[in-house]
């Protein structure tokens, strides 16, 4: 099976390829045989029920400072891929929400990974509270004196923009904290969306663990430990990668959500899981299968492409 795939995508040239599963599932779709083509948002265009984009031939090579080389750009109604994978980074903003509009144009002829309106319908910060039983106690609110209320209650908390992304603007703030007030402020004015409260997780210094499912099934995991003076375990931000095996409250986790990742054809899902407590479900740009496969762990870009042949093969019969 050879599929024309087209990859939605922030500009490949400003990508780390050590640690970009987006990287991965192109070299993994190229060894294949699949045709990729490449394109960031901002060329795609709406025309009645129809969207285009200008699109760029690829090819790509694990090859640092040298890793693609662009062919001629040229105009392509979308619907003639047969897989586009949208993955640009977030911020999860009005220009994210919009090129999910124009994919739902096209999904599910034209098989877009992940599903364009659950991607919109659930950000991360926000689908994960579906799950309360699984999670830290948590506050999504723009109200100072909710969260004033909240840290009385719980003492040590974090703080972090609701669409957020990659451990930017993450904030614990102690009970004796006197910056709470400025913080306070600080989040207030810089936009007018909500944001995220929830209680500390000392369990975040052994680390902060990401698991990859895909439709619904765990495939891999790797922990991320943060650095000795920082509170985030992202990797961009310093957090060290290490092997590790799921606990049964993991699997419990995953077992929980699984079905509904999977019913809303959330086929490439990293979450993240602090001391047995579920904190986000990764589903605009999730990363971890680079970190896991040099770690000696699974292939996922393998077993991702593997569901999506099958799900193409399934509408062709």
């Amino acid at each position: 099976m050879s599929l024309t795939v087209a990859v939605q995508m922030d500009h490949i040239s400003t990508i780390r390829i050590g640690g970009d599963s987006t990287f991965a599932l192109m070299l993994e779709a190229q060894r294949r045989g699949h045709r990729l083509l490449h394109y960031t948002p901002d060329r795609m265009a709406m025309t009645g029920k129809s969207v285009a984009a200008r699109v760029e031939p690829v090819e790509v090579a694990d090859v640092e400072g040298a890793h693609y080389a662009l062919g001629d750009a040229y105009r392509m109604d979308l619907a003639d891929a047969d897989v586009v994978l949208l993955r640009q980074e977030p911020p999860f903003d009005m220009a994210y929400v919009t090129s999910t509009h124009m994919l739902d144009l096209i999904h599910p002829k034209t098989l877009v990974v992940n599903d364009p309106a659950s991607v919109r319908n659930a950000p991360e910060k926000v689908l994960v509270m579906t799950f309360p039983q699984l999670m830290p106690e948590t506050v999504i609110t723009r109200d100072v004196q909710e969260v004033k209320d909240f840290r009385k209650q719980h003492g040590d908390i974090v703080i972090k923009p609701l669409y957020g992304h990659g451990g930017q603007s993450v904030f614990r703030v102690r009970p004796e904290d006197e910056n709470f007030g400025s913080l306070m402020d600080l989040f207030t004015s810089l936009s007018r969306e909500p944001f995220v409260v929830q209680r500390y997780l000392p369990a975040v210094r052994a680390g902060d663990k990401r698991i990859i499912l895909v439709e619904g099934e765990f495939a891999g995991a790797v922990n991320r430990v943060p650095a000795a003076d920082d509170l985030r375990s992202n990797m961009v931000r310093g957090g060290a990668a290490q092997t590790t095996e799921l606990t049964d409250r993991e699997a419990e986790i995953c077992a929980t959500i699984g079905p509904e990742l999977k019913r809303l054809g959330l086929l490439f899902v990293g979450i993240d899981v602090i001391g047995g407590f579920l904190t986000e479900i990764n589903v605009t740009c999730p990363t971890g299968i680079r970190a896991i496969r040099k770690l000696g762990g699974p292939d996922i870009a393998a077993r991702i492409w593997d569901a999506i042949e099958a799900k193409v093969a399934a509408k062709a019969d």
